[in-house]
């Protein structure tokens, strides 16, 4: 594609890359056979094809953006979906995070927008806000019919039942190895998960102790920043992953870390992008280091041996987060480890589409949203599974809305494999028209 900016725009870095990325594409428009709001909406400006067109005219003439760019940049999943179509190698992740950040740097969104969108950074990222948002949202639950705004009514309806208690597992601390230490690693803990599923950490603790590792919860760690991110929140973003960089930084000159371990994959994609993130900064070398050292828990997995404790004999149903698969790249391992375990894995039809959760996407976007988890949760239910499983919060969150049987995190069922409890939503008494976590 050709492009035109002006010499000056090119000294920013931002600027600069996004003119790489948009001299990379070809226009071929194979993106948009898998692009999930093209399929859903069929606006060529929905697809990333027509988003590049329109980030194009916005960036290259520094102009202030109008609604209707900022209606369908505001669409955008970031599934990146398109990025593991693309035959060119566009890096549209970053084309539309830079769009982001101008969206908001220079554009005026109505009240509404900007209050919902101030509310959601300011809760979702701080575990404590969250939970007492949760509990404001479950009392609210009986009225919740009468709200008038589609993306209050989702917000609301996204509480869990039940608001599982404070894990003590995810304090600073240092979790030893029930054995001879194999690895140190850093456990991210994140955020929302710590208020949505304290069973995701707690599991993923007890597996990695008892395959060797000891399990570091850095003090200062926290939010990884997506959340911010994918807004446009630069600096809250920058602020958060600084704090991350810093935390983990000091493990690693303390005692040395082996891995840094992230059970969440939409977070694991952001911290592998500290260095770009940083890049240019003083923060850049430690930024560079931890992205190295960032790892999905199923790579690590991978490089332990695991020796199962009992025989299963279940049904699971695995959903890849689009985070995973096209963030991270990582298509097989979970599924694989699954099986080493004696799963019966199967997998739906189009697992390459997003389920809608994306982040803070469903609570903005609700009904393309409830769009996109009414095919997921049709084509997961249609291989007839005893149980999900996910690697990502969000999506449990999302699936678990709407899905007939539990959804669990896969660490959930290896733990369990391996000689750990049996997780709590696999309890006798589940009941399937109830989302809860306990």
């Amino acid at each position: 594609m050709q492009t035109f900016f002006e010499p000056e725009q090119l000294t920013d870095i931002d600027f600069k890359r996004s003119n790489e990325i948009l001299r990379a594409c070809v226009h071929c428009g194979f993106c948009t056979a898998t692009c999930p709001t093209y399929q859903v909406l069929g606006d060529e400006l929905d697809s990333p094809r027509g988003r590049i067109y329109l980030i194009k005219d916005m960036l290259e003439n520094n102009r202030v953006p109008d609604a209707k760019t900022v209606k369908h940049i505001d669409r955008c999943l970031s599934c990146l979906s398109c990025m593991s179509t693309c035959p060119s190698g566009v890096h549209y992740m970053h084309l539309v995070d830079h769009a982001r950040a101008y969206i908001e740097e220079h554009y005026n969104r109505p009240l509404g927008d900007r209050a919902l969108r101030w509310v959601l950074s300011k809760i979702l990222p701080y575990p404590t806000r969250f939970r007492l948002a949760l509990l404001g949202a479950k009392m609210a639950r009986p009225f919740v019919r009468f709200v008038p705004d589609a993306r209050l009514r989702a917000m609301i309806e996204m509480a869990p039942k039940t608001v599982p208690p404070v894990s003590r597992n995810d304090d600073p601390q240092s979790h030893k190895p029930s054995g001879p230490r194999k690895k140190r690693v850093a456990l991210m803990t994140g955020c929302a998960q710590k208020a949505l599923n304290t069973d995701i950490n707690d599991a993923t603790i007890r597996l990695l102790t008892r395959l060797g590792c000891e399990v570091v919860v850095a003090e200062g760690a926290g939010c990884c920043g997506a959340l911010t991110h994918h807004m446009g929140k630069t600096d809250e973003s920058h602020a958060s992953a600084a704090a991350n960089i810093a935390a983990w930084t000091k493990e690693v000159k303390a005692g040395g870390l082996d891995a840094i371990v992230i059970n969440t994959s939409g977070c694991g994609t952001t911290v592998k992008d500290y260095g770009h993130m940083f890049r240019g900064t003083d923060l850049a070398q430690d930024a560079a280091r931890v992205a190295e050292l960032a790892c999905d828990v199923s790579e690590l997995l991978s490089q332990l041996e695991i020796t199962v404790d009992r025989q299963m004999d279940m049904r699971v149903a695995y959903h890849s987060a689009c985070s995973l698969q096209h963030g991270q790249q990582i298509k097989t391992l979970p599924k694989d480890l699954l099986k080493g375990a004696g799963f019966e894995v199967v997998e739906p039809s189009d697992p390459h589409l997003c389920c809608g959760s994306a982040g803070t996407y469903n609570l903005m976007q609700p009904e393309i949203s409830a769009q996109l988890k009414e095919r997921k949760v049709k084509t997961l239910m249609a291989k007839a599974p005893d149980v999900i499983a996910a690697g990502n919060i969000g999506c449990m969150m999302q699936i678990g809305s709407a899905a007939g049987v539990p959804v669990v995190h896969t660490v959930e069922l290896l733990d369990w494999a391996t000689g750990g409890p049996k997780p709590p939503r696999l309890a006798e008494n589940f009941d399937p028209t109830i989302p809860k976590l306990r």
